[in-house]
């Protein structure tokens, strides 16, 4: 799961964070790249010493460029990182964006309330927070079914967060 809750000592307050899931480290978009650069040279090596070579190469060089660009930027896009703060008072929201500037919400544990659109929103079983005359969203680039289980969690965690007020 690309989400992880942990309480603090004061039990009183518990911490959510979410990320999206991360299925290429690093390493592994370096061994693609170069997989993928050996695999287009391979139909060169007939035409060494030849024009045709060299207009080939800059095309060939283009594509492997192309997609080290898309991996890496794919890799910033996992940088997202959203951490919900619930304590008795007060519910915190916070995303930081890799390309944005960082978004904050907060509100009244109190008035909190977990929504869940099954087919309503962007994708399926969107999950928001209202509260303090908002609607956040929380989790959209997780899968549906972690879409699902973070709803009941979320619900679970917000009953005991106003029950011991």
């Amino acid at each position: 799961m690309p989400y992880r809750w942990s309480e603090h000592e004061n039990v009183t307050q518990q911490t959510l964070e979410l990320w999206p899931h991360q299925s290429l480290p690093p390493r592994g978009m370096a061994a693609f790249v170069l997989a993928t650069f050996t695999l287009i040279t391979i139909p060169l090596f007939g035409l060494l010493g030849t024009k045709l070579l060299w207009a080939l190469l800059p095309f060939l060089m283009l594509a492997v460029g192309g997609i080290w660009f898309a991996l890496n930027r794919s890799f910033q896009d996992r940088s997202t990182l959203e951490t919900l703060t619930i304590s008795k008072e007060q519910t915190t929201l916070h995303r930081t964006n890799p390309r944005t500037k960082d978004q904050h919400w907060e509100s009244n544990t109190y008035w909190v309330t977990v929504e869940a659109y099954e087919k309503d929103g962007p994708v399926p079983h969107y999950v928001t927070l209202k509260g303090n005359g908002r609607e956040v969203e929380i989790g959209a680039f997780l899968s549906e079914d972690e879409r699902q289980e973070l709803f009941e969690e979320l619900t679970i965690a917000f009953s005991s967060a106003r029950a011991a007020t």
